[in-house]
């Protein structure tokens, strides 16, 4: 199911005993454009208490109750690794959370899971994981902090990064949601992470490999509530759903 991420933000999570909260945005990894971490609004119950939800836990995404369930419990949640409100997700915190519950780590091989395409793959076979090979480099960022990063194509600006479409089967982002208001107004159109050569985090840009005319000339993109991208603005983008 495809989702875009805005509106996945207020879906309520639901544990094994009871509700824990919210979700508040997420944390992806900039190698594979893969969601790492839900994160979580727990209202009072952990109060100053960043809570984050590891994909390998959910076992569904309801979007006509606007719920996402978790095979956890409150308890579980409660004990698991603390980290601080604000700050980067440390390679120590994510050592000690997987480790917690003693799940796979997502870079212990070549694919967005592991040896697996899918979260929901690597659960089923975790045992059979091959020995890690951690890589060190891997980075993750904030969809609220990428949110408004200017998309900046060979030939100059086209625009800023809206939202992002995330698929709730692999959790993967399939598409930047990037809207070009300041330069060709009332038109949103889609960009692939395929497309994008690089970062700059400290300049808020985001590189991509096409020309401002070829992204205008991309097929039109409509914002429906809570609906995914049409087959039409998939064009620009082939091979990725």
């Amino acid at each position: 199911m495809l989702i875009k991420a805005k509106d996945l933000k207020g879906y309520k999570l639901s544990a094994l005993d009871g509700e824990i909260g919210s979700v508040k945005e997420f944390y992806f990894d900039d190698r594979f454009w893969t969601i790492r971490y839900l994160v979580v609004d727990t209202g009072s119950w952990l109060a100053g208490r960043v809570v984050l939800i590891s994909p390998y836990a959910v076992t569904s995404v309801d979007r006509e109750r606007r719920l996402v369930s978790v095979d956890l419990t409150k308890r579980e949640i409660e004990d698991s690794p603390s980290m601080e409100t604000d700050k980067p997700v440390s390679k120590q915190f994510e050592d000690s959370y997987y480790s917690y519950y003693n799940w796979p780590t997502y870079w212990s091989g070549p694919f967005s899971w592991g040896l697996f395409y899918r979260p929901s793959d690597a659960r089923e076979h975790w045992k059979r994981l091959e020995e890690e090979q951690k890589h060190a480099d891997h980075d993750l960022r904030s969809t609220r902090d990428v949110t408004a990063h200017f998309i900046e194509a060979t030939d100059g600006e086209v625009g800023h990064v809206e939202d992002f479409i995330v698929d709730t089967e692999q959790w993967a982002i399939r598409y930047l949601e990037v809207g070009t208001r300041n330069w060709w107004l009332g038109k949103l159109v889609l960009i692939a992470p395929l497309w994008i050569d690089s970062i700059d985090w400290a300049e808020s840009k985001v590189y991509v490999g096409l020309t401002r005319n070829s992204i205008k000339l991309s097929p039109p993109y409509t914002v429906r509530s809570r609906a995914v991208p049409t087959t039409q603005s998939r064009v620009l983008c082939p091979g990725l759903i």
